[in-house]
């Protein structure tokens, strides 16, 4: 990447898989030797960031989930500080239960969750990976949600909702306007469109109207 003068914006959850994330403490010791080596990986390539999940419910509470994925962030954020590296929470939703569309039992299935989290941890080292199509679908508010909290976002995911397409006229969100609102806040770094190209699109013009939607 460093070739073409590339950044990469986010590292993968290589530690924990999307089901079990970070909640089992048995799982600890495993996960956090493996995630202290991807963090070691992300800080030599130039990656600031690394992606998460906490994990499924399973039959857990959303409260019994907050209080594991804190202590477990607890124990890794001063090694995350001093790498200069960030471990983002990311927002899925749990309405679409395809592992398409959503992510099902997800405990992070809203924005608030994960906001609440970092807030409690209180580290640069832990911040959201804001995903604004899943929010959108959870909860909504999204540019205000943003607004209040955008000291505890690292970087943000975007797609058109509903059916995760583009990001243009044919969907419910003004992108346009969530953009000039991350702008206006400061924010320099990365927005990803993660999303599906409509069938029959081509999704090279998808790209491009969406690249400019997004500069404000």
């Amino acid at each position: 990447m460093k070739k073409y003068g590339l950044v990469p914006t986010m590292g993968p959850m290589s530690f924990a898989s999307l089901t079990d994330g970070l909640v089992h403490k048995e799982q600890w010791p495993e996960v956090e030797k493996k995630l202290r080596e991807e963090v070691e990986t992300c800080a030599a390539g130039g990656c600031k960031g690394i992606i998460t999940f906490a994990g499924q419910k399973k039959g857990m509470s959303a409260e019994q989930g907050m209080d594991l994925t804190v202590e477990f962030m607890n124990r890794v954020k001063s090694m995350l500080e001093d790498k200069g590296v960030a471990l983002c929470m990311e927002n899925a939703n749990s309405r679409y239960p395809d592992n398409v569309l959503g992510r099902p039992d997800q405990l992070c299935d809203r924005p608030s969750w994960g906001l609440e989290m970092c807030k409690r941890v209180n580290s640069p080292g832990v911040k959201m990976l804001f995903d604004i199509y899943h929010a959108q679908i959870m909860e909504g508010n999204v540019a205000a949600t943003i607004k209040d909290n955008i000291q505890h976002i690292f970087h943000f995911h975007c797609a058109g909702v509903p059916g995760r397409h583009e990001i243009d006229g044919t969907q419910e969100l003004n992108y346009r306007f969530i953009a000039q609102t991350i702008v206006d806040l400061g924010y320099t770094g990365y927005i990803a469109h993660e999303y599906r190209p409509t069938p029959g699109r081509n999704p090279m013009e998808g790209l491009e109207a969406g690249i400019q939607i997004l500069d404000v």
